[in-house]
Parts: C-alpha cells; structure tokens; sequence
C-alpha cells in the first residue's frame, strides 16, 4: 500500500506534486500547531505596511482544519491539476505555472478590490485563504476545455463536464459552505479561459503568452500531439466524482 502511494506521488508532473506537498504540509503544520494560520493569511495592511509579501502565497496553502472538507478539496486538486497538467498543457509546464500565477493573481486582486467597495467590503474581509478558490479554479479550466466528457456525482445523477462547476457550486450551498469562495474560482477560471481561448480566436491575439523569463524557469519537451480538428486532446474514460 505505501509502494503504491509513492508510485503514485512520484508519478505526479512537477507543479501537482509541489503544490499538493505544500498544501498538505501547510495545513498537516497548522493543525498540529507547528505553523499559525495568523501568519499565512491574506492581511492587505500587513503586505503594505509592514513588508509581510509572502503572505501573497502562503494564503493559497493553507486549506483550513483537516476535516471531510479537506479530503474533498485534496481530492479535486491531485485530480485536475494533474489533468490540466498532464493535458491540455502536456509539455508546457512554464504555461501550466503562468495559468496558476494569473489566477492567483485575479483572486487577490478581486479581495483587494472588493474590500474597498461599500456595501460588499464586509464579505470580502472575512475571506482570509484562496487556496479553495484558486482550487476551483482549475477545475473551472479543465470543464471548459473538457465540456462533453460524462461525469457522475455521489451516484446520484449524470452530467457533461460543462457544468461540473455549478453542480459543485450547487454541492457547497447545501452543506452550508460559502458560496463566495467558489464563485471567486469561478471568476477566475472564466476571466483565463476567456484570454487564453476566446480572446484569441476572436482577435488573433494572445495576451496571456508566457513571459521568457518564466519558460527559463522550466526546461518543457517539446510534445507533438496528433488529434482531431479542433480537439485539445483525446477524451479520458468517464470520470466519476465521489465524496468519502
């Protein structure tokens, strides 16, 4: 069992597997009092006024107590991180971190913003961790650039992967979650999937193309692809979602 879970690790592309080992040593830290959650969050006034940058990143770590909730979010980011890796940016790993990057960026941004508005300014203070939204993020990608796949939730009812995201959207106001949070992810996910896939197909412009000194960062292989007339890649089996 334990060879077959680090097989499993080790078989994850780079950015997956950095991003699931921080998320879980972040969290696994805080819940065992070896990190204090006070130092990761998102504090505007701390950033500016006393330099604390890192809390720009640390934010995304952390994704709260280790409860049922954690398990759900681990689960969608091992599966559609690794998807959208693997993928749609198969041999683009410098694209894949400029996607994480942008949506990071999009999140904050929208919080920074939002805490300055009145009337809305409340809500948006009481967000103190992206981490959920930049998560639901990357499964808002996956679903659009996968819409026709079939999906099943808990068994209960199917679906095209088109509307993965409302159906889980749907999931988290049931069980009494904030809806803010996936609709931020959602926010994201669009504003990317717009520039990256509308946009230029509209215009014949990409101005999300990936800065040099980021491709330096990582030495991608070049991966030739045969498919279908637009098609990004070949359809995967149909994906079930279960909850434990």
């Amino acid at each position: 069992m334990a060879q077959a879970v680090e097989d499993w690790y080790k078989q994850m592309p780079i950015i997956t597997r950095s991003y699931l080992t921080a998320a879980i040593v972040t969290t696994v830290g805080c819940s065992l009092e070896i990190i204090s959650p006070y130092h990761l969050y998102l504090n505007p006034k701390l950033v500016v006024k006393q330099y604390e940058f890192w809390r720009l990143i640390t934010n995304f770590f952390y994704f709260r107590k280790m409860d049922l909730d954690f398990l759900f979010h681990m689960f969608f980011l091992a599966r559609y991180c690794k998807l959208l890796e693997e993928n749609s940016f198969r041999g683009r790993t410098a694209d894949f971190f400029y996607m994480l990057l942008f949506g990071a960026t999009v999140l904050t941004t929208i919080v920074l913003v939002g805490g300055m508005i009145p009337y809305v300014s409340e809500s948006f203070a009481k967000i103190f961790f992206l981490s959920n939204s930049l998560t639901f993020m990357m499964v808002y990608v996956w679903s659009k650039q996968n819409p026709f796949i079939h999906m099943s939730f808990l068994g209960l009812f199917t679906f095209t992967a088109a509307y993965l995201p409302w159906v889980l959207l749907g999931f988290s106001v049931l069980v009494g979650t904030s809806a803010w949070v996936d609709l931020l992810g959602m926010i994201a996910g669009h504003a990317y999937y717009f520039l990256e896939d509308v946009y230029p197909r509209m215009t014949g412009r990409r101005p999300l193309r990936t800065p040099a000194f980021i491709k330096s960062l990582f030495a991608d292989d070049t991966v030739v692809v045969t498919q279908p007339a637009n098609v990004r890649f070949a359809a995967p089996p149909v994906q079930d979602i279960h909850q434990d």
